[in-house]
C-alpha cells in the first residue's frame, strides 16, 4: 500500500492544456505548457494549469468569465523511445520530440509535439516534422538531409480532461456549494 500511494504520488512528464469552447463547436487551444522532466503530481498540475492559463506567450492569459467554456486536459507522458530514424513514429499514436544542430549557426534545437497534435492538424509525419522544425526556432531551409539528422524520440500519453462544468458539479457534491471565482458565472 505505501508503495502504490508514492507511486501515485510521483508521475511522469506532464503537459497542460487549456481549450475554450464557443457555441458548441470544436474546441480551440487557448494555452498548453508542460514539461518533459517528471514531476510531483499535485505540484506538476498546478504549476503547469497556472502557466498554461496565465504564462503561454501566444495567448493572452485566461480571464475568469471565459471558465464556463473551458476544458483542461492533463497529458501524462510515457513510454519514452529512441527511434530509428525522423520517421519511426506513428501519427495520432506518438508523441514527438526532437533535436537537430541548426547548420547556419552550429547551435542545437529541440521541440515536442503531443501524441494528438500531428492527428488534429491533418498533417502527415514530413509535415508534422517540419512543423516542429520551425516551432524549435528553426528558420532555414528544411530539406531531406536534414530532417535525416534529427534525433527523434517518441512517446505515448494518456489523457485527463475535465470541463469546468463538470468541476462545479464535483465541487457542488463535495462542499454543497459551487466555487466562487471573482468574475466567472458557476
Amino acid at each position: 500500500m505505501h508503495v502504490l500511494s508514492l507511486r501515485l504520488s510521483f508521475i511522469d512528464p506532464l503537459f497542460v492544456t487549456w481549450k475554450k469552447v464557443v457555441n458548441g463547436g470544436e474546441p480551440r487551444l487557448r494555452g498548453c505548457i508542460g514539461t518533459l522532466e517528471a514531476r510531483w503530481l499535485i505540484n506538476g498540475f498546478k504549476d503547469y494549469a497556472l502557466n498554461s492559463a496565465l504564462r503561454d506567450r501566444r495567448f493572452p492569459p485566461i480571464q475568469p468569465k471565459e471558465l464556463p467554456s473551458l476544458e483542461c486536459t492533463v497529458s501524462i507522458l510515457t513510454d519514452y523511445e529512441t527511434a530509428n530514424n525522423h520517421l519511426d513514429w506513428e501519427v495520432g499514436k506518438h508523441g514527438i520530440i526532437i533535436e537537430f544542430t541548426d547548420p547556419d549557426y552550429n547551435t542545437r534545437r529541440s521541440a515536442t509535439y503531443l501524441p494528438e497534435v500531428a492527428a488534429h492538424e491533418g498533417w502527415t509525419k514530413i509535415e508534422a516534422i517540419d512543423s516542429l522544425m520551425r516551432k524549435a526556432g528553426y528558420n532555414g531551409v528544411i530539406t531531406e538531409s536534414l530532417r535525416k539528422r534529427i534525433r527523434l524520440t517518441r512517446y505515448q500519453s494518456t489523457l485527463y480532461t475535465m470541463h469546468y462544468g463538470d468541476y462545479v458539479s464535483y465541487v457542488k457534491a463535495a462542499r454543497g456549494a459551487a466555487p466562487s471565482i471573482v468574475g466567472s458565472k458557476p
